[in-house]
Parts: C-alpha cells; sequence; structure tokens
C-alpha cells in the first residue's frame, strides 16, 4: 500500500520540491499552502504522515500539530517539521505540540526520506 502524505507550507516552490522527492520516492502526496488549508486537507488526504512548515500564514506549524493532535481521526498521525528555524525553543515548543520529529531547511533529498522511512517503520 502506498504511504499518503500531507505536505505543509506556504512556499510554491518548498511544497513543489517536497512533492518532487516523495513522488519520485513512490509517496502519494497531498498539499496545502497554509495551516488551515492543511486542517481542511485531512479528510481527503487521510494521511499516513504530515510534513508542515511552521511559519505561515492563516494557521502556523504549532496551529496546525495542536489542531490534528486535538482531533480523534488524526491524533496519532506522526508531524515532521520542515523548517528554516533550528532555535532550541522552537523545537522544544514543536516536540510539546506534538510533533514527531524536526528537519532544517534547506532538506536532504536522501535525509528527508530516511527519517519519514524510520517514522513509518519502512
Amino acid at each position: 500500500m502506498t504511504a499518503r502524505i500531507l505536505a505543509v507550507d506556504d512556499s510554491p516552490t518548498i511544497r513543489g520540491l517536497v512533492a518532487d522527492v516523495l513522488r519520485k520516492a513512490g509517496f502519494e502526496v497531498f498539499l496545502a499552502s497554509d495551516g488551515v488549508e492543511g486542517v481542511g486537507t485531512l479528510p481527503d488526504a487521510d494521511p499516513d504522515l504530515i510534513i508542515t512548515d511552521i511559519n505561515m500564514p492563516k494557521m502556523d506549524g504549532f496551529g496546525l500539530i495542536e489542531t490534528v493532535r486535538a482531533t480523534g481521526s488524526y491524533s496519532s498521525i506522526p508531524i515532521l517539521v520542515l523548517t528554516t528555524e533550528s532555535s532550541a525553543e522552537l523545537k522544544t515548543r514543536a516536540r510539546n505540540a506534538g510533533a514527531t520529529g524536526w528537519i532544517v531547511k534547506p532538506f536532504d533529498d536522501e535525509r528527508l526520506l530516511a527519517v519519514i522511512d524510520r517514522v513509518l517503520g519502512r
């Protein structure tokens, strides 16, 4: 079965790069441009994993993580943060919100896929 990944980032360039890497690796990819759109995409995507940026309009990555964790249906989905931010304070905040892992942009394709495989147990 193909794993489904929802990638949420306000940058069209990053969404395109992430989608390209994931699709080439065989994942089914769904995209959203901010946290609000990401939450709205959950029923259609029914993702096995969510990748989210932190700094986005409307709803940032922290809000997305907290909203997903508060749902009954999606509360256990692994969530990876993919962001330019790297401070320990923000990582702690994300972890406390329920993030599974943290990857700093620019990302290395192989490292991103290795983390996804580890999180998904592939």
